[in-house]
Parts: C-alpha cells; structure tokens; sequence
C-alpha cells in the first residue's frame, strides 16, 4: 500500500496531500487580502513555487488546476499573470469558475495537481 503523506493537515484540510507520485494542493488564497485580483494572484503563485519547491517540483509539472474568481471580469487580468507565471509550452489542463467565496476579501483561488 502507497503512503500518503499530508503536508501541514489540519481538522479540516492539508495544504498538499502527496500520493504516488501526484500532488494535490488546497485552494490557495493570498495572505493580504487588501489587494486587488492581480496582486492576490501574484501572491499565490508565490505561495504555489514554495509549495511545489518544498514538494521536489515545479511548475513545469503542472496538470490540471482550478480556478475561482469572486468576479469573472477579473479573469484577463488573472490571465495576464497566469500565463507570464507559466512556463513556455507548460500549461495544465484548467478551468476557471467565478464562484461566491468563502470570505468577501478573496478576490481568486487557485488549487492544483502536480507530478513530482
């Protein structure tokens, strides 16, 4: 049987759940919620390259991920990000979904699967 390897769990979720080979991220949020959508976003794929750096991987190994806006008239300026963060000839398969979010301040959330 394959381990399972839980980063940072908590009662509720783990930030990275790691399983034959396959990484699978929480919802990422910003730290500063006080920005705006593109310096949210800015801020969580800093948070993902230092999962993913923690984890032996890198955005290079991205499969799918999963895109929420508060607003979906903030997705060209996520993409705008999104795409200069990814590297050439590396985009996962993606969907992105304007979504009511948990707190009022989270402009985008962004979760991932990854190889290692």
């Amino acid at each position: 049987m394959s381990k399972i390897i839980r980063t940072e769990p908590n009662a509720i979720l783990s930030k990275v759940v790691e399983y034959h080979g396959f990484l699978f991220t929480q919802g990422f949020v910003a730290r500063d919620l006080t920005g705006d959508v593109s310096a949210q976003t800015r801020d969580i794929l800093e948070q993902i390259d230092e999962a993913l750096e923690l984890h032996g991987t890198d955005k290079t190994r991205l499969l799918q991920a999963q895109i929420w806006l508060k607003d979906i008239a903030d997705r060209d300026a996520l993409n705008v990000l999104w795409s200069a963060w990814l590297p050439k000839d590396g985009a996962p398969a993606r969907a992105c979904v304007q979504a009511t979010m948990a707190s009022p301040q989270v402009l985008v959330e962004i979760m991932l699967i990854c190889t290692k």
